[in-house]
């Protein structure tokens, strides 16, 4: 199949815009101390100006004919390949059966879930659902429609459209699910870098004032954000972590409605790098995230039915609440807008208490106890979650046991 060719983004605008114009004003700026002090200086500085100015008046008709030739090329080549009767070639459209492309579309448990014709409806609304950003007019009426679809699928009262309804709403969790990890990741190493940069470094040598090292700081930043907005892939839209996070949470009400909660509640354990990061991410974010751990954490209380092995739920139960139990305890919640009101913070300390306690063994519950009780003292601006009842009662249950213990051996 072919691809429809998209229109090549032009350089000359992005480097012009991100390394030249930033590199000529810090150049500007020192030449304009030396100027004051040194007439050689002035007149290079009056050359350089007069030179660009000459080339930001040249260079608009240079990127409008090669644009303009560019576009007439694809136009050509697009008429010529993709819409020939006689080959039989098309555009190739996602999803289709047989247009290949389909490792995005496995499920959690490797298997691909383009096995039917509505399968593949449901993925392909859900993708676009993903791809397409919120201020978008379509936003709305593609997750009606997969609304639409879904829940017409559970009235049917037909059990293999269920599991298509879980199958491809796992997957779809799993996706957003990266895409959230790698955004907040992303996201915290571009705060690191900027909060390390320190602008204006100047040296100070004959009286003059040399900004070299911040030209050179503003020209390897620019470049560097110059290269990956012209290498990155053009075909998908960039999505805010805040949009991933609300999108997490609608299908993980959509996994709980075709009773698949645990479908969520796995992999939400399973992603404690995304909850280590999410201790340092912006306020609205740490808000959606906390939102969807409560939503999940109450789920997991309800867990049991799907698992033949206890065991393995405790494992996922130990795991939800190591993961995102110190999140919880040092994340912003909202002062003038809280996130939680204060029956859901009492409702879910309740809930954690649960979840501890069903852990069964000693050992497991010392572990998350003292995780908790290590973040909740060393975070002094929050108070919740207070779980002290359950770590007073299991101090009480350890020192029986301890004495159960010792007089049995004696």
């Amino acid at each position: 199949m072919v691809e429809a060719q998209t229109a090549p983004t032009p350089l000359a605008p992005l480097l012009l815009r991100n390394i030249l114009l930033p590199l000529f004003i810090y150049s500007d700026k020192t030449l304009i101390n030396l100027s004051h002090k040194f007439k050689l200086f002035h007149i290079i500085r009056y050359t350089l100006i007069t030179a660009f100015l000459f080339f930001l008046k040249v260079i608009p008709s240079f990127i409008s004919s090669s644009l303009q030739h560019s576009q007439n090329h694809n136009h050509n080549h697009n008429s010529d390949s993709e819409f020939d009767s006689d080959s039989s070639t098309y555009p190739w459209v996602p999803f289709l059966k047989g247009s290949g492309n389909c490792n995005d579309l496995a499920g959690a448990d490797g298997s691909l879930v383009d096995e039917t014709c509505i399968a593949r409806a449901l993925t392909q609304l859900l993708a676009i659902l993903n791809e397409i950003p919120v201020s978008s007019r379509k936003y709305e009426i593609v997750r009606s429609y997969a609304e639409k679809l879904m829940d017409e699928n559970l009235e049917e009262g037909y059990e293999p459209l269920r599991k298509v309804n879980a199958k491809v709403l796992s997957a779809a969790f799993s996706r957003a699910l990266q895409q959230l990890q790698s955004a907040a990741v992303a996201a915290a190493k571009y705060d690191i870098e900027k909060n390390t940069t320190t602008g204006g470094d100047v040296t100070r040598k004959g009286g003059g004032y040399f900004g070299l090292n911040r030209v050179i700081k503003t020209v390897g930043h620019y470049g560097d954000f110059a290269w990956t907005q012209f290498t990155k892939p053009k075909t998908r839209l960039r999505v805010s972590a805040e949009k991933l996070s609300a999108e997490l949470l609608w299908l993980a009400e959509k996994l709980v409605a075709c009773g698949s909660a645990d479908e969520a509640v796995q992999q939400w354990a399973s992603a404690s790098k995304l909850a280590c990061v999410a201790l340092s991410a912006p306020q609205r974010l740490q808000g959606s995230l906390v939102k969807l751990s409560v939503y999940l954490f109450k789920e997991a209380v309800s867990m049991g039915g799907q698992y033949d092995d206890m065991e393995e739920l405790r494992k996922v139960k130990t795991k939800l609440l190591m993961s995102w139990l110190p999140f919880l305890c040092r994340a912003t919640i909202g002062v003038e807008a809280p996130v939680l009101t204060f029956n859901e913070k009492a409702e879910l300390e309740n809930m954690l208490g649960k979840l501890i306690e069903s852990l069964k063994h000693e050992e497991e519950q010392e572990k998350v106890l003292s995780l908790w009780l290590h973040h909740y003292a060393h975070c002094p601006s929050s108070d919740w979650p207070n779980l002290y009842q359950y770590y007073d009662r299991w101090c009480t249950a350890s020192r029986n046991l301890f004495i159960l213990q010792g007089k049995q051996e004696k």
